[in-house]
């Protein structure tokens, strides 16, 4: 439910903006990170966490339905870069059409995957440590407050919010205690990828700002 409506959301806000007769580009490009980091990801989870659980015949059209979606979510990360050119209104049509197809197989796979069982022996990808799609919005924006993020799960929200900044990005972490762990972390995965510099503290505050440098060196 969250996911969807974090789509919808989204979604409403460009056809919003293309329906007042500019192109929405920033409102594109959101939705486009959004479908990429999350969607995706909640994709992902289910073929891992959900799908082994299932009879082979149940998957078959979920599983077609992945390809479909993450086809959409590669169209919407084209036209967002420029490299597929569209129009307003055939923007809007794409947009529509993946809200669609995402809902449907949500309502898909919970009516397949939950069939003939009891609420208790359900699999969930939450349940089963899949990705929580609360941390996107809590970390999206240029400042990450990571005593907002849930507790045990801040470095780790924190770490995903780094890796899919964008080439010359700059965020600002802050948190009541130490942000080593997580510039040391990105540090090991992106060597050069990134740099950090010490902001003034502010009491009981620690702050840093990073930047996804455009060419790691």
């Amino acid at each position: 439910m969250l996911l969807l409506w974090q789509v919808s959301a989204r979604a409403d806000e460009l056809l919003t903006a293309a329906a007042e007769g500019r192109w929405p580009g920033a409102e594109l490009a959101a939705l486009a990170r959004y479908a990429e980091a999350e969607v995706l990801r909640q994709a992902s989870d289910e073929e891992a966490l959900l799908f082994p659980a299932a009879a082979a015949g149940q998957v078959t059209a979920l599983a077609r339905d992945h390809v479909r979606l993450r086809a959409a979510a590669d169209l919407l990360a084209r036209a967002a870069s420029g490299e597929q050119p569209m129009s307003a209104s055939q923007l809007a049509v794409v947009v529509r059409d993946f809200v669609v197809q995402l809902d449907r197989h949500l309502r898909s796979e919970e009516s397949r995957l939950a069939a003939g069982r009891t609420s208790l022996d359900i699999p969930g990808t939450a349940a089963l440590g899949g990705h929580r799609h609360e941390w996107y919005p809590l970390t999206e924006g240029p400042i990450v407050d990571l005593d907002a993020l849930p507790p045990g799960q801040a470095a780790a929200a924190a770490l995903e919010r780094l890796l899919r900044m964008r080439r010359g990005e700059q965020i600002e972490l802050q948190a009541s205690d130490d942000l080593g762990a997580v510039w040391r972390e990105v540090s090991l995965l992106v060597p050069g990828g990134y740099g950090f510099v010490s902001l003034a503290d502010e009491p009981g505050r620690r702050r840093m700002l990073i930047t996804r440098r455009r060419d790691p060196d």
